[in-house]
């Protein structure tokens, strides 16, 4: 089974572009040092990302703790 990454642009909203999460790239990189969101993936020196099940696994933890 092939892994599917998503980036951090992909996650977070900005201003001008909405993403998957309602959160800011800070708060995701804030969240991921408190381990309160997944760690990322470093796939080379200059691209970090998350693995798409990791994500989906959170959101569905989120919807159950609330």
């Amino acid at each position: 089974m092939n892994q599917i990454y998503i980036r951090v642009n992909q996650l977070a909203t900005s201003l001008h572009k909405p993403g998957r999460l309602p959160l800011s790239p800070t708060t995701i990189w804030r969240m991921v040092k408190r381990r309160e969101f997944p760690a990322p993936i470093k796939l080379s020196e200059k691209c970090t990302a998350w693995k798409l099940a990791d994500i989906e696994a959170w959101e569905k933890q989120r919807e159950a703790s609330i």
